[in-house]
Parts: structure tokens; C-alpha cells; sequence
């Protein structure tokens, strides 16, 4: 593992992530998201890996892309990038995936929270996207994944006026999933990643991979999927194990 990138168990069968790059806010340059891309590839592979959270320092998540690469970056760049191929494997971990935000989350920042599932925040966390101040404008998910959760109207103001909302309007948004006192977010993810570490993780990931699906799939069709990954799980032996867990009153031993 990186410098730039610290590993480490934040509680049995959560991985936490930690950004580390303070000299650059934590610019979110390529080679760091390819680092975070294997990490989290890693962490599906590792069965006793169950949930995974990002988080960066105590006063800052992640200030953006890395100015300097973006600088020499042109319009002959390829589409499908090394970069867009970190961002695409980013999204494509199939367990619960948690962002804990303390202080700036913006431009590419915000991009790589909004590829997590949930978002825990600290009181003085703040979103925003930036990039159209820079001639450009978000790349990674600010105009594609943001509008579905927070809606088209605020989304564009987000985007187009490039101005930061503090957690209690983020949460208020539905961009967030819980805001607590400063300084704690990492402390409430890892909270909320052993709760879920603890549920069904085959199950756990079925269900990610149908609500992915809420934005991708026609309603009646989305339906059909969901039923098809509901009869999967009957024969499994999670959920075996989950019934005899319930009728004999004690904590399941997931297979």
C-alpha cells in the first residue's frame, strides 16, 4: 500500500481507507485513485473483508482532482481513460461501501463520495462542485450520479453555480445519509459499516446491486429483476442460516 493510501481493520470485517496525501489536500490524482481501485478490488476478493469505508483527515476528505494533472490534461485524451477505468472500478465493489467526510469534500472529492453508498459527514463538512470556475465541469459522476439522488433542480444549482452546502442542507438533500458532531464521522462509519458487517453479505450485496439498479432500469422491469434476485436468495444458505438464527433467538454465524 501507498503512502499516499493507509490501510488498516476498523473493526472485524471493516476495512477503512484512508486518503493521505496532505501536502495536496488530497488531491485525488490518478495514480491514488488506481491505488484506492485495487484496494477496494482486494477487499471484494477478501472474504473476511464485508464492508469498506474511505475517509481522509480530520479537517478534509478530499479537495479535488490533482491540479497539475488536470492542467496537462487535453482534449486528445481518451474517453475510456486509465482514469475513467480507476473511476468505473471504484463503483463496481460489490459490498456496502461508507464515505466518512470531515471538512471539504469538492470536484473529484465529492465524485469519489458519491460512488460510495452511504455517506456519513461531520457538522463542518462541505460539498460543492467547483469545476465550471475552472473552464470545465464535473467528469466522475457530478452531473450523472448527483442528480438522482438530490434531484435535477439542485443538483444544477450545485453544478453550474459551483457553491458548497454544509452537511444539515446535504442531509437535508437526501445527498448524505447521517451528520454528526465534528470531528466524529469516522468514528459513526465505523459504527454503522459493523453494524452491516454483521448482516448477510451475500445478501447485503444482492440488495446494493438491485438499488444500483433503481436508476438504471425501467420501473416494471427493475420489478422483475428484484423478484429474480429475491427467488435467488431463497435457496441460499444464508438464508438457511438466517431463520434458524431468528426462530432460536441468537446472533446468525453467516456461512
Amino acid at each position: 500500500m501507498t503512502p499516499e493510501l493507509i490501510s488498516e481493520a476498523a473493526a472485524d470485517g471493516v476495512l477503512l481507507l484512508r486518503l493521505y496525501r496532505p501536502e495536496r489536500r488530497n488531491a485525488l490524482a490518478t495514480p491514488l485513485l488506481r491505488t484506492l481501485a485495487d484496494a477496494l478490488a482486494a477487499a471484494d476478493a477478501d472474504g473476511a473483508i464485508r464492508v469498506a469505508i474511505i475517509t481522509g483527515s480530520d479537517s478534509l476528505f478530499a479537495a479535488g482532482a490533482d491540479i497539475d494533472e488536470l492542467a496537462a490534461s487535453t482534449s486528445d485524451d481518451p474517453i475510456e481513460s486509465p482514469r475513467f477505468q480507476a473511476w468505473a472500478a471504484i463503483r463496481a465493489f460489490s459490498k456496502p461501501l461508507i464515505a466518512a467526510v470531515e471538512g471539504w469534500c469538492l470536484g473529484a472529492g465529492l465524485e469519489l463520495a458519491l460512488r460510495c453508498d452511504l455517506i456519513v459527514a461531520g457538522a463542518k463538512a462541505r460539498f460543492g462542485l467547483p469545476e465550471t470556475n475552472l473552464g470545465i465541469m464535473p467528469g466522475a459522476g457530478g452531473t450523472a450520479i448527483l442528480p438522482r439522488l438530490v434531484g435535477l433542480r439542485r443538483a444544477t444549482a450545485m453544478v453550474l453555480t459551483g457553491e458548497p452546502i454544509g452537511a444539515e442542507e446535504a442531509l437535508r438533500a437526501g445527498l448524505i445519509t447521517e451528520a454528526v458532531a465534528d470531528g466524529e464521522a469516522a468514528a459513526a462509519a465505523t459504527m454503522l459499516a459493523a453494524k452491516l458487517a454483521a448482516r448477510a453479505p451475500h445478501a447485503l450485496r444482492t440488495a446494493k446491486a438491485s438499488l444500483r439498479q433503481a436508476a438504471e432500469l425501467p420501473l416494471e422491469e427493475h420489478l422483475l429483476s428484484e423478484r429474480r434476485a429475491f427467488v435467488g436468495l431463497l435457496g441460499g444458505a444464508e438464508k438457511e442460516e438466517g431463520i434458524a438464527a431468528f426462530r432460536e433467538k441468537r446472533a446468525a454465524r453467516w456461512p
